[in-house]
Protein backbone atom coordinates (compact mmCIF):
# COMPACT_ATOMS: atom_id res chain seq x y z
CA UNK A 1 0.00 0.00 0.00
CA UNK A 2 1.44 3.31 -0.97
CA UNK A 3 1.20 6.39 0.61
CA UNK A 4 -1.69 8.04 -0.74
CA UNK A 5 -3.65 4.71 -0.13
CA UNK A 6 -2.88 4.82 3.49
CA UNK A 7 -3.96 8.41 4.04
CA UNK A 8 -7.27 7.71 1.90
CA UNK A 9 -7.92 4.66 4.11
CA UNK A 10 -6.83 6.84 7.29
CA UNK A 11 -9.07 9.38 6.26
CA UNK A 12 -12.12 6.75 5.96
CA UNK A 13 -11.80 5.21 9.45
CA UNK A 14 -11.66 9.18 10.46
CA UNK A 15 -15.35 9.03 9.23
CA UNK A 16 -16.40 6.42 10.19
CA UNK A 17 -15.57 7.09 13.72
CA UNK A 18 -17.33 10.55 13.12
CA UNK A 19 -20.56 9.12 12.16
CA UNK A 20 -20.65 6.28 15.10
CA UNK A 21 -19.36 9.54 17.15
CA UNK A 22 -22.10 11.65 16.60
CA UNK A 23 -24.51 9.02 16.70
CA UNK A 24 -23.57 8.14 20.30
CA UNK A 25 -23.62 11.86 21.45
CA UNK A 26 -27.43 11.20 20.48
CA UNK A 27 -27.90 10.07 24.04
CA UNK A 28 -26.09 11.13 27.15
CA UNK A 29 -25.39 8.20 28.43
CA UNK A 30 -22.99 7.26 25.20
CA UNK A 31 -22.13 10.99 24.93
CA UNK A 32 -19.01 10.99 27.03
CA UNK A 33 -17.76 7.64 24.55
CA UNK A 34 -19.06 9.63 21.22
CA UNK A 35 -16.99 12.23 22.06
CA UNK A 36 -14.29 10.29 22.84
CA UNK A 37 -14.57 8.69 19.02
CA UNK A 38 -15.08 11.74 17.21
CA UNK A 39 -11.41 13.01 19.08
CA UNK A 40 -9.94 9.73 17.97
CA UNK A 41 -11.07 10.50 14.36
CA UNK A 42 -9.70 13.72 14.37
CA UNK A 43 -6.25 12.59 15.61
CA UNK A 44 -6.38 9.85 12.68
CA UNK A 45 -7.30 12.96 10.49
CA UNK A 46 -4.69 14.99 11.57
CA UNK A 47 -2.41 12.38 11.18
CA UNK A 48 -2.81 11.18 7.72
CA UNK A 49 -2.83 15.23 6.82
CA UNK A 50 0.37 15.36 8.32
CA UNK A 51 1.98 12.69 6.34
CA UNK A 52 1.19 14.32 2.73
CA UNK A 53 3.88 14.97 0.93
CA UNK A 54 2.92 18.82 -0.08
CA UNK A 55 3.25 19.81 3.50
CA UNK A 56 6.88 21.32 4.39
CA UNK A 57 7.07 23.52 6.89
CA UNK A 58 6.34 21.22 10.36
CA UNK A 59 7.79 23.48 12.67
CA UNK A 60 5.04 25.79 11.70
CA UNK A 61 2.23 23.37 12.45
CA UNK A 62 3.93 22.25 15.26
CA UNK A 63 4.01 25.54 16.85
CA UNK A 64 0.51 25.99 15.39
CA UNK A 65 -0.27 23.22 17.50
CA UNK A 66 1.30 23.37 20.48
CA UNK A 67 0.21 27.48 20.93
CA UNK A 68 -3.74 26.00 20.23
CA UNK A 69 -3.31 23.17 23.01
CA UNK A 70 -2.18 25.76 25.38
CA UNK A 71 -5.16 27.64 24.67
CA UNK A 72 -7.50 24.99 24.52
CA UNK A 73 -6.52 23.53 28.12
CA UNK A 74 -6.59 26.97 29.30
CA UNK A 75 -10.38 27.52 28.23
CA UNK A 76 -11.44 24.10 29.17
CA UNK A 77 -10.00 24.90 32.61
CA UNK A 78 -11.45 28.26 33.12
CA UNK A 79 -14.48 28.56 31.41
CA UNK A 80 -16.94 28.38 33.15
CA UNK A 81 -20.63 26.44 32.89
CA UNK A 82 -22.25 29.61 32.36
CA UNK A 83 -20.35 31.10 29.89
CA UNK A 84 -20.30 27.64 27.40
CA UNK A 85 -22.71 29.21 25.09
CA UNK A 86 -20.22 32.54 24.56
CA UNK A 87 -17.68 29.49 23.99
CA UNK A 88 -19.77 27.58 21.51
CA UNK A 89 -20.52 30.55 19.31
CA UNK A 90 -16.56 31.82 19.38
CA UNK A 91 -15.58 28.10 18.25
CA UNK A 92 -18.13 28.60 15.58
CA UNK A 93 -16.99 31.74 14.22
CA UNK A 94 -13.24 30.66 14.38
CA UNK A 95 -14.40 27.22 12.33
CA UNK A 96 -15.61 29.72 10.04
CA UNK A 97 -12.43 32.30 9.80
CA UNK A 98 -10.37 28.96 9.37
CA UNK A 99 -12.12 28.48 6.15
CA UNK A 100 -12.32 31.80 4.71
CA UNK A 101 -8.37 31.56 5.44
CA UNK A 102 -7.96 28.06 3.83
CA UNK A 103 -9.44 29.25 1.11
CA UNK A 104 -7.82 31.99 0.20
CA UNK A 105 -4.50 30.72 1.02
CA UNK A 106 -5.63 28.36 -1.60
CA UNK A 107 -6.41 30.59 -4.66
CA UNK A 108 -3.04 32.39 -3.89
CA UNK A 109 -1.42 29.55 -5.51
CA UNK A 110 -3.77 28.04 -7.86
CA UNK A 111 -3.64 28.73 -11.32
CA UNK A 112 -6.03 28.09 -14.34
CA UNK A 113 -8.08 26.14 -11.27
CA UNK A 114 -11.22 24.77 -12.42
CA UNK A 115 -14.80 26.26 -12.08
CA UNK A 116 -16.16 24.05 -9.58
CA UNK A 117 -12.85 24.57 -7.46
CA UNK A 118 -13.70 28.46 -8.26
CA UNK A 119 -17.36 28.09 -6.83
CA UNK A 120 -16.21 25.95 -3.76
CA UNK A 121 -13.46 29.18 -2.87
CA UNK A 122 -16.63 31.72 -3.19
CA UNK A 123 -18.48 29.61 -0.64
CA UNK A 124 -16.00 29.56 1.71
CA UNK A 125 -15.13 32.99 1.59
CA UNK A 126 -19.30 34.20 1.71
CA UNK A 127 -20.22 31.28 4.34
CA UNK A 128 -17.39 31.46 6.52
CA UNK A 129 -17.46 35.04 6.41
CA UNK A 130 -20.83 35.47 7.80
CA UNK A 131 -20.29 32.23 10.37
CA UNK A 132 -17.66 34.69 11.61
CA UNK A 133 -19.11 38.00 11.77
CA UNK A 134 -22.41 36.65 12.95
CA UNK A 135 -20.51 34.52 15.55
CA UNK A 136 -19.20 37.60 17.54
CA UNK A 137 -22.28 39.26 17.42
CA UNK A 138 -24.23 35.92 19.29
CA UNK A 139 -21.06 36.32 21.26
CA UNK A 140 -21.92 39.60 22.41
CA UNK A 141 -25.50 39.45 22.98
CA UNK A 142 -24.80 35.97 25.08
CA UNK A 143 -22.07 38.06 27.36
CA UNK A 144 -24.60 41.22 27.42
CA UNK A 145 -21.91 43.52 25.87
CA UNK A 146 -23.33 46.70 25.98
CA UNK A 147 -23.81 47.68 22.11
CA UNK A 148 -25.19 44.16 21.80
CA UNK A 149 -27.86 43.80 24.13
CA UNK A 150 -30.55 45.11 22.85
CA UNK A 151 -31.69 44.07 18.96
CA UNK A 152 -30.72 46.70 16.21
CA UNK A 153 -32.98 46.82 13.22
CA UNK A 154 -33.71 49.89 10.70
CA UNK A 155 -35.72 50.35 8.53
CA UNK A 156 -35.62 48.77 4.95
CA UNK A 157 -32.86 46.38 6.54
CA UNK A 158 -34.58 43.07 4.31
CA UNK A 159 -33.96 44.99 1.17
CA UNK A 160 -30.33 46.41 2.51
CA UNK A 161 -29.85 42.30 3.12
CA UNK A 162 -31.01 41.42 -0.10
CA UNK A 163 -29.00 43.70 -1.92
CA UNK A 164 -26.17 42.95 0.06
CA UNK A 165 -26.75 39.38 -0.74
CA UNK A 166 -27.07 40.20 -4.31
CA UNK A 167 -23.61 41.67 -4.65
CA UNK A 168 -22.25 38.49 -3.10
CA UNK A 169 -23.63 36.16 -6.17
CA UNK A 170 -22.21 38.81 -8.27
CA UNK A 171 -18.68 39.04 -6.96
CA UNK A 172 -18.64 35.16 -6.51
CA UNK A 173 -19.81 35.11 -10.33
CA UNK A 174 -17.26 37.06 -10.87
CA UNK A 175 -14.21 34.76 -9.27
CA UNK A 176 -15.60 32.13 -10.44
CA UNK A 177 -15.18 33.72 -14.44
CA UNK A 178 -11.53 35.71 -13.10
CA UNK A 179 -10.43 34.44 -10.27
CA UNK A 180 -8.28 37.30 -8.35
CA UNK A 181 -7.06 37.38 -4.57
CA UNK A 182 -9.19 41.23 -4.39
CA UNK A 183 -12.36 39.79 -6.29
CA UNK A 184 -12.24 37.24 -3.05
CA UNK A 185 -11.77 39.68 -0.66
CA UNK A 186 -14.57 41.52 -1.79
CA UNK A 187 -16.66 38.64 -1.21
CA UNK A 188 -15.31 38.17 2.36
CA UNK A 189 -15.69 41.88 2.95
CA UNK A 190 -19.31 42.09 2.04
CA UNK A 191 -20.38 38.59 3.39
CA UNK A 192 -18.85 40.26 6.90
CA UNK A 193 -21.00 42.94 6.49
CA UNK A 194 -24.05 40.31 5.95
CA UNK A 195 -23.09 38.36 8.88
CA UNK A 196 -23.40 41.39 11.23
CA UNK A 197 -26.41 42.87 9.93
CA UNK A 198 -28.22 39.34 9.95
CA UNK A 199 -27.52 38.27 13.19
CA UNK A 200 -27.69 41.78 14.81
CA UNK A 201 -31.50 41.88 15.28
CA UNK A 202 -32.26 38.78 16.49
CA UNK A 203 -33.31 39.29 20.41
CA UNK A 204 -31.71 37.01 23.35
CA UNK A 205 -34.57 34.35 23.56
CA UNK A 206 -34.07 33.61 19.89
CA UNK A 207 -29.88 32.55 20.91
CA UNK A 208 -30.26 28.27 20.95
CA UNK A 209 -31.54 28.43 17.40
CA UNK A 210 -29.00 31.14 15.94
CA UNK A 211 -26.20 28.79 17.51
CA UNK A 212 -27.08 25.84 16.32
CA UNK A 213 -27.79 27.79 12.99
CA UNK A 214 -24.29 29.53 13.16
CA UNK A 215 -22.91 25.75 13.88
CA UNK A 216 -24.44 24.62 11.19
CA UNK A 217 -22.73 27.40 8.92
CA UNK A 218 -19.75 26.41 10.21
CA UNK A 219 -19.82 23.05 8.82
CA UNK A 220 -20.88 23.99 5.63
CA UNK A 221 -18.02 26.65 5.27
CA UNK A 222 -15.38 23.55 6.26
CA UNK A 223 -17.28 21.17 3.71
CA UNK A 224 -16.98 23.93 1.04
CA UNK A 225 -12.92 24.13 1.90
CA UNK A 226 -12.64 20.64 1.56
CA UNK A 227 -13.77 20.86 -2.16
CA UNK A 228 -11.28 23.28 -2.15
CA UNK A 229 -8.10 21.84 -0.91
CA UNK A 230 -9.19 18.36 -2.48
CA UNK A 231 -9.86 16.99 1.21
CA UNK A 232 -12.68 13.96 1.83
CA UNK A 233 -12.46 14.07 5.55
CA UNK A 234 -12.90 17.43 5.70
CA UNK A 235 -15.81 17.01 2.91
CA UNK A 236 -17.65 14.69 5.06
CA UNK A 237 -16.90 16.27 8.56
CA UNK A 238 -17.92 19.51 7.31
CA UNK A 239 -21.34 17.73 5.88
CA UNK A 240 -22.16 15.73 9.21
CA UNK A 241 -21.74 19.44 11.35
CA UNK A 242 -23.59 20.99 8.77
CA UNK A 243 -26.23 18.05 8.74
CA UNK A 244 -27.01 17.92 12.12
CA UNK A 245 -26.87 21.68 12.46
CA UNK A 246 -29.71 22.15 10.66
CA UNK A 247 -31.70 19.41 12.29
CA UNK A 248 -31.13 21.21 15.63
CA UNK A 249 -32.25 24.67 14.36
CA UNK A 250 -35.19 22.88 13.51
CA UNK A 251 -35.91 21.01 16.79
CA UNK A 252 -35.04 24.34 18.59
CA UNK A 253 -37.76 26.01 16.11
CA UNK A 254 -40.22 23.57 16.83
CA UNK A 255 -39.72 24.09 20.58
CA UNK A 256 -40.43 27.45 20.35
CA UNK A 257 -43.15 27.68 17.92
CA UNK A 258 -41.70 29.50 15.70
CA UNK A 259 -40.43 29.13 11.81
CA UNK A 260 -36.43 29.89 10.95
CA UNK A 261 -37.30 32.83 8.52
CA UNK A 262 -39.60 34.51 11.52
CA UNK A 263 -36.26 33.81 13.99
CA UNK A 264 -33.98 35.27 10.97
CA UNK A 265 -36.01 37.88 9.72
CA UNK A 266 -38.46 39.23 13.10
CA UNK A 267 -37.19 40.87 15.88
CA UNK A 268 -38.31 39.81 19.39
CA UNK A 269 -38.90 42.74 21.51
CA UNK A 270 -40.67 43.26 24.71
CA UNK A 271 -44.24 45.11 24.88
CA UNK A 272 -47.30 42.92 24.62
CA UNK A 273 -50.44 43.79 25.70
CA UNK A 274 -50.02 42.66 28.99
CA UNK A 275 -46.89 44.78 29.54
CA UNK A 276 -47.63 46.56 32.86
CA UNK A 277 -45.13 44.96 35.57
CA UNK A 278 -46.75 46.93 38.56
CA UNK A 279 -50.75 45.33 37.85
CA UNK A 280 -49.21 41.83 37.26
CA UNK A 281 -47.12 41.75 40.11
CA UNK A 282 -49.61 43.65 42.76
CA UNK A 283 -50.36 40.28 44.05
CA UNK A 284 -47.30 38.70 44.07
CA UNK A 285 -46.64 36.78 47.38
CA UNK A 286 -43.02 36.03 48.68
CA UNK A 287 -42.19 33.01 50.99
CA UNK A 288 -38.74 31.41 53.28
CA UNK A 289 -36.80 28.78 53.60
CA UNK A 290 -38.69 26.83 56.60
CA UNK A 291 -42.00 27.56 54.55
CA UNK A 292 -40.56 25.93 51.69
CA UNK A 293 -39.37 23.12 53.69
CA UNK A 294 -42.57 22.72 55.25
CA UNK A 295 -44.36 22.23 51.92
CA UNK A 296 -41.85 19.78 50.60
CA UNK A 297 -42.17 17.41 53.64
CA UNK A 298 -45.71 16.58 52.77
CA UNK A 299 -45.37 16.63 49.11
CA UNK A 300 -45.27 13.34 46.91
CA UNK A 301 -44.05 14.61 43.58
CA UNK A 302 -41.73 17.57 43.05
CA UNK A 303 -40.63 19.03 39.75
CA UNK A 304 -38.05 21.10 39.07
CA UNK A 305 -37.74 23.68 36.42
CA UNK A 306 -34.12 24.96 35.42
CA UNK A 307 -33.33 27.75 33.52
CA UNK A 308 -30.46 30.32 32.99
CA UNK A 309 -30.51 31.71 36.16
CA UNK A 310 -29.28 28.38 37.78
CA UNK A 311 -26.65 28.44 35.54
CA UNK A 312 -25.80 31.97 36.76
CA UNK A 313 -26.01 31.26 40.84
CA UNK A 314 -24.00 27.48 39.65
CA UNK A 315 -27.29 25.88 41.87
CA UNK A 316 -27.09 22.63 40.37
CA UNK A 317 -25.39 20.84 42.74
CA UNK A 318 -27.12 22.34 45.53
CA UNK A 319 -30.41 21.40 43.70
CA UNK A 320 -29.36 17.84 43.51
CA UNK A 321 -28.61 17.54 47.01
CA UNK A 322 -32.61 18.99 47.79
CA UNK A 323 -33.58 16.64 45.16
CA UNK A 324 -31.51 13.77 46.74
CA UNK A 325 -32.95 14.75 50.17
CA UNK A 326 -36.32 14.19 49.28
CA UNK A 327 -36.06 11.34 47.15
CA UNK A 328 -34.43 9.94 50.68
CA UNK A 329 -37.91 10.74 52.48
CA UNK A 330 -39.73 9.01 49.66
CA UNK A 331 -40.47 12.02 47.33
CA UNK A 332 -40.76 11.04 43.80
CA UNK A 333 -38.44 13.99 42.16
CA UNK A 334 -38.14 15.06 38.54
CA UNK A 335 -36.62 17.39 36.28
CA UNK A 336 -38.71 19.27 33.47
CA UNK A 337 -36.39 19.90 30.78
CA UNK A 338 -37.33 22.87 28.17
CA UNK A 339 -35.75 22.35 24.77
CA UNK A 340 -34.55 26.25 24.70
CA UNK A 341 -34.07 26.99 28.47
CA UNK A 342 -30.63 28.50 29.39
CA UNK A 343 -28.90 30.11 25.78
CA UNK A 344 -27.77 27.20 23.93
CA UNK A 345 -29.27 23.82 22.81
CA UNK A 346 -28.80 21.20 25.84
CA UNK A 347 -27.77 24.00 28.19
CA UNK A 348 -29.92 21.95 31.02
CA UNK A 349 -28.67 18.95 30.32
CA UNK A 350 -25.58 19.49 30.47
CA UNK A 351 -25.30 21.14 33.88
CA UNK A 352 -27.34 18.53 35.50
CA UNK A 353 -25.01 16.57 33.87
CA UNK A 354 -22.44 17.91 35.96
CA UNK A 355 -23.85 17.58 38.71
CA UNK A 356 -24.37 13.83 38.16
CA UNK A 357 -28.17 13.72 38.10
CA UNK A 358 -28.96 10.59 36.90
CA UNK A 359 -30.36 10.98 33.20
CA UNK A 360 -33.96 9.00 34.18
CA UNK A 361 -34.70 11.74 36.12
CA UNK A 362 -34.75 14.70 33.34
CA UNK A 363 -38.16 14.49 31.50
CA UNK A 364 -38.42 16.19 28.39
CA UNK A 365 -41.18 19.63 28.33
CA UNK A 366 -44.10 16.95 26.16
CA UNK A 367 -43.73 13.84 28.34
CA UNK A 368 -43.90 16.07 31.98
CA UNK A 369 -46.81 18.17 30.96
CA UNK A 370 -49.43 15.80 30.32
CA UNK A 371 -48.85 15.17 34.18
CA UNK A 372 -48.12 18.41 35.64
CA UNK A 373 -51.81 18.68 37.18
CA UNK A 374 -50.33 15.66 39.71
CA UNK A 375 -47.25 17.66 40.55
CA UNK A 376 -47.55 18.56 44.40
CA UNK A 377 -44.54 21.43 44.14
CA UNK A 378 -42.72 22.81 41.15
CA UNK A 379 -39.70 24.25 41.92
CA UNK A 380 -39.07 26.81 39.00
CA UNK A 381 -34.87 28.00 39.11
CA UNK A 382 -33.80 30.80 37.42
CA UNK A 383 -36.75 29.81 34.47
CA UNK A 384 -38.74 32.74 33.09
CA UNK A 385 -40.18 32.58 29.15
CA UNK A 386 -40.22 28.78 29.10
CA UNK A 387 -43.20 28.56 32.18
CA UNK A 388 -44.68 31.96 31.21
CA UNK A 389 -48.19 31.14 30.77
CA UNK A 390 -48.46 34.46 28.20
CA UNK A 391 -47.42 32.10 25.89
CA UNK A 392 -50.52 30.81 26.11
CA UNK A 393 -52.97 33.48 26.52
CA UNK A 394 -51.73 36.35 24.45
CA UNK A 395 -51.62 36.31 21.23
CA UNK A 396 -50.00 39.84 20.77
CA UNK A 397 -46.49 38.22 23.03
CA UNK A 398 -43.26 37.95 21.93
CA UNK A 399 -43.82 34.62 22.96
CA UNK A 400 -47.25 34.04 21.59
CA UNK A 401 -47.78 29.77 20.64
CA UNK A 402 -44.24 28.45 22.26
CA UNK A 403 -44.95 26.06 23.96
CA UNK A 404 -43.89 26.20 27.66
CA UNK A 405 -43.58 23.70 30.59
CA UNK A 406 -47.26 24.37 32.37
CA UNK A 407 -46.28 24.85 35.92
CA UNK A 408 -48.98 26.51 36.83
CA UNK A 409 -51.32 23.97 36.26
CA UNK A 410 -48.92 22.60 39.67
CA UNK A 411 -50.61 22.39 43.01
CA UNK A 412 -48.04 24.85 44.23
CA UNK A 413 -45.15 26.67 42.73
CA UNK A 414 -42.29 27.71 44.13
CA UNK A 415 -40.21 30.22 41.90
CA UNK A 416 -36.57 31.00 42.88
CA UNK A 417 -35.50 34.53 41.64
CA UNK A 418 -33.60 37.14 42.64
CA UNK A 419 -36.00 39.60 41.73
CA UNK A 420 -39.43 40.33 39.39
CA UNK A 421 -36.99 41.22 36.48
CA UNK A 422 -38.19 39.75 32.66
CA UNK A 423 -36.48 37.17 30.79
CA UNK A 424 -34.41 37.08 27.31
CA UNK A 425 -37.90 38.31 25.72
CA UNK A 426 -38.54 41.28 28.52
CA UNK A 427 -41.91 40.87 29.02
CA UNK A 428 -43.91 40.35 32.68
CA UNK A 429 -44.46 36.50 34.08
CA UNK A 430 -47.88 36.47 35.51
CA UNK A 431 -47.11 32.85 36.81
CA UNK A 432 -45.41 34.81 39.79
CA UNK A 433 -48.62 36.41 41.34
CA UNK A 434 -51.07 33.05 40.23
CA UNK A 435 -52.85 32.01 43.14
CA UNK A 436 -50.50 28.88 43.57
CA UNK A 437 -47.63 30.41 43.25
CA UNK A 438 -44.92 31.90 45.87
CA UNK A 439 -42.01 34.27 44.92
CA UNK A 440 -38.40 32.62 47.06
CA UNK A 441 -36.02 35.99 46.37
CA UNK A 442 -32.24 35.45 46.10
CA UNK A 443 -29.55 33.49 44.40
CA UNK A 444 -30.50 30.10 43.34
CA UNK A 445 -27.84 28.51 44.85
CA UNK A 446 -27.98 30.26 48.30
CA UNK A 447 -31.95 29.87 47.69
CA UNK A 448 -31.98 26.22 47.39
CA UNK A 449 -29.01 25.33 50.31
CA UNK A 450 -31.08 27.34 53.23
CA UNK A 451 -34.11 24.99 52.30
CA UNK A 452 -32.04 22.01 52.50
CA UNK A 453 -30.97 22.91 56.22
CA UNK A 454 -34.52 24.02 56.62
CA UNK A 455 -35.99 20.63 55.99
CA UNK A 456 -32.99 18.89 57.82
CA UNK A 457 -34.48 20.81 60.88
CA UNK A 458 -38.20 19.81 61.02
Amino acid sequence: MDLQTAIKVAYLAAAVLFILGLKRMAHPRTAVGGNVLGAVGMALAVGATLLDRQITHYGLIGLGGLLGTVIGVVLAQRIQMTAMPQLVALLNGLGGAASVLVAGAELTKLHDAATDVLVAIAASGLIGAVTFWGSLVAFGKLQELKMFRKPFSFRGQQAVNAVLSAIILGLSAWLAGQPSVDTYLAVVLVSSILGVLLVNPIGGADMPVVIALLNSYSGLAAAATGFVIDNNVLIIAGSLVGASGVILTRIMCKAMNRSLTNVLFGVMEGGSLVANADEIYATVRSTSAEDVAMLLESAQRVVFVPGYGMAVAQAQHAVRDLANLLRARGTEVEYAIHPVAGRMPGHMNVLLAEADVPYEQLKEMDDINPTMETVDVAIVIGANDVVNPVARTDPQSPIAGMPIIDVDKARTVIVVKRSLSPGFAGIPNPLFAAENALMFYGDGKQAVLEVVSAMKQL
